[in-house]
């Protein structure tokens, strides 16, 4: 593991549970700066702002900076202000890291209008309900029914269909929850519309994250829990990669996929060892 100069982590599943933080994940990240070691945190949870990653990673004794938290909230943003004017009115559901990302780059985030319990009022339309240029959809523990039927109201009326990452599951404390791309399904299965996913295995967080290490490729490791999303993202970013087994995938699903990555690990107090 020496011959790597910067590492970037996804977060979920590799530095905590929830909010149980991994063992030895303080020692972990005094040794990469004591040695100078590049590193920054690319995930697909969409649900915080990188403020809130950073409040939270400094509570578990890790600093941190704003620079080095790259989520696919952030990215999601990113794409759409690259893509689409400025006030493109969009309608979000998810978390914080979404809502503020997005307004940040300068787009309309609309409230849902009307109640959606099933049926949709022609005064509701009259009303400006069919508005939305743009669905967006991540992460949220807080999203309802009317979220969801809003935003298959939207798409259904021609509203183009974002998802901020594909991760259907995400690790907790007590075992795997529904993640945002549970979410996404729901609209997904309702409309018939294929949304255009933004964060891992996508390649666009990989080259944000190398950029903003001004690092060489061969050098920088992604550490990650998911075959699909950290693992196969890093193999077409052309990045090294090492599987932990602390979050959602397991040794028995590696054994039978196409997808592997350069090195395994059980989590990161075996990363640490590794590196002394």
């Amino acid at each position: 593991m020496k011959q790597y100069k910067n590492f970037i982590f996804d977060m979920d599943g590799v530095l905590w549970r929830g909010l149980e933080p991994m063992d030895k994940l303080v020692d972990l990240f005094a040794l990469l700066r004591e040695r100078g070691i590049g590193h920054v945190m690319a995930t697909n949870n969409a649900s915080k702002t990188p403020a809130q990653y950073v409040e939270k990673l400094g509570k578990l004794g890790v600093p941190v900076e704003e620079w080095q938290i790259l989520s696919s909230a952030e990215t999601t943003a990113a794409y759409l202000a690259q893509n689409y004017p400025k006030d493109t009115k969009v309608y979000v559901v998810g978390g914080d890291g979404l809502h503020v990302g997005i307004r940040k780059h300068g787009l309309n985030v609309i409230n849902r209008q009307g109640q959606f319990n099933g049926i949709v009022q022609p005064s509701d339309i009259k009303g400006g309900l069919n508005s939305a240029e743009i669905v967006v959809v991540g992460f949220t523990p807080n999203a309802t029914y009317a979220d969801l039927a809003a935003a298959t109201y939207y798409v259904n009326n021609g509203a183009r269909f974002i998802g901020s990452n594909p991760d259907v599951t995400f690790p907790s404390e007590i075992g795997r929850l529904p993640g945002a791309g549970a979410l996404i399904a729901v609209v997904e299965v309702a409309t018939a519309v294929k949304p255009t996913i933004i964060g891992k295995p996508e390649r666009y967080i990989f080259n944000e994250a190398v950029r903003r290490l001004n690092a060489d490729r061969a050098t920088t490791l992604m550490v990650g829990d998911r075959l699909n999303t950290d693992i196969a993202g890093a193999f077409h970013a052309g990045l090294p990669s090492l599987l932990v087994l602390s979050g959602i995938t397991d040794s028995a699903e590696v054994a039978t996929s196409k997808i592997q990555p350069t090195h395994i690990l059980d989590n990161i107090s075996a990363l640490y060892q590794a590196l002394l």
